[in-house]
């Protein structure tokens, strides 16, 4: 069924516009006529069944997770209002800014008005909706219960969103520190060292090795600075191509966490996201074996990975997820006690959900205590490097005037 963009009037003058469905002009001109809308522009859009053109339109751009959470809230809500899925479909495309989702979202109530699940309809669109999403989706299809699942998943996405906000903005004075300094330094030794040192170089006597090793290092950067970008390129090149390796990926990541600090606040993140994540799909009724297989593939780190695909073998095999998660060895001990506690207790949910709340608070002090730490680290290099120019100048300054 073809989509048509429109815009008008409604009964009280004001401007509306929107997206519409409908079999063809004249239909879609009846059902806005009957809404009440005065049209003034109606444009016909991509169709819905034509070769996957809105599902392409829908991976032009990433949909952020704020724009999902959002999104998905706003479906949970309707869905319990007892509003029909198709009619929630159709408002929350209207009601998102963002082109990609409204258009994603169009295209599933066309395959949900055609008769397919909701579930495989978002299925169709794997770039926007991960596995987690699509496998809770259905099911709270199947359970009756889809407005609670989109709930929790609404609250899900938020809190990831949360998280990563929290560490993009801890991440951002640090990197902007290192890049100013890296550019000063760089100008330094380029434009300014170079004319200093020159001068110092006509006096005709002897330099010190500190003034020495600054000529030399600052004649290779005028001089050589497109060689060193080379070297650097390529070094970030072999070291990517390595890490896209299985035995490259797999020693970078153990690496990873046992990196002091980074790696503390890198194992809290994949313990808290593993611990909501799990929680999460056991609370919606998803099984456990087909919950740790989705929670699996949403960990960065492959020795993670490889711990919890264990866990799922030994506990398809008839053994405790505690005690597999404690033989591993990958994550912090507390995730296997909690896990045996609630398992014991019939209550592994809920355990779960606190233990996600624990590694988050504790990722927030990792984050502060790193950054407590970086600062005065990086203000005693560039202090180190600052002072080493200033006496590279003017130790042969100070050696000229003893020889008056």
């Amino acid at each position: 069924m073809p989509l048509f963009e429109y815009s008008g009037l409604d009964a009280q003058g004001r401007k509306v516009s929107g997206k519409i469905d409908g079999t063809g002009r004249k239909a879609v001109m009846q059902k806005l006529s009957q809404q009440g809308v005065f049209l003034t522009d109606l444009k016909e859009m991509a169709a819905a069944s034509s070769s996957g053109g809105i599902r392409r339109l829908s991976l032009r751009r990433k949909i952020s997770p704020v724009e999902l959470a959002a999104a998905t809230r706003q479906l949970g809500t309707l869905l319990g209002a007892g509003i029909p899925l198709d009619e929630v479909l159709a408002t929350v495309a209207d009601q998102t800014d963002q082109s990609a989702l409204s258009s994603t979202f169009m295209s599933i109530r066309e395959k949900v008005l055609q008769g397919s699940p909701f579930f495989e309809a978002i299925g169709e669109h794997s770039g926007v909706f991960p596995d987690l999403f699509i496998n809770m989706i259905q099911v709270g299809e199947n359970s009756g219960t889809l407005d609670q699942v989109l709930n929790r998943l609404a609250d899900f996405l938020d809190e990831q969103a949360r998280i990563r906000s929290r560490i993009q903005a801890a991440m951002a004075y640090p990197i902007l520190m290192t890049v100013v300094g890296t550019g000063v330094l760089i100008f330094l030794f380029i434009f300014v060292v170079p004319k200093i040192t020159g001068m110092l170089t006509e006096m005709g006597q002897a330099l010190p090795w500190p003034t020495q090793m600054l000529i030399t290092l600052s004649s290779t950067l005028a001089n050589w600075w497109w060689l060193l970008l080379i070297g650097v390129a390529l070094a970030l090149a072999g070291l990517r191509r390595y890490r896209n390796t299985a035995a490259g990926r797999l020693k970078m990541d153990r690496l990873s966490l046992k990196i002091p600090l980074y790696g503390r606040l890198n194992l809290f993140i994949a313990t808290a996201r593993f611990s909501r994540t799990l929680g999460t799909l056991l609370q919606s009724g998803v099984p456990l074996l087909k919950a740790l297989d989705i929670t699996r593939t949403l960990l960065n780190n492959r020795v993670l990975r490889e711990a919890v695909e264990t866990a799922r073998k030994e506990v398809q095999e008839g053994g405790s997820l505690a005690r597999s998660l404690k033989n591993s060895a990958a994550f912090p001990p507390m995730l296997a006690q909690i896990s045996a506690a609630g398992e014991k207790s019939g209550q592994l949910e809920p355990m779960l959900f606190r233990l996600a709340d624990t590694y988050e608070h504790q990722t927030d002090l990792s984050i502060t205590g790193l950054l407590s730490l970086l600062e005065p680290i990086m203000i005693l290099v560039m202090g180190t490097v600052v002072g080493f120019v200033v006496l590279a100048i003017l130790l042969p300054i100070f050696e000229a005037s003893q020889g008056f």
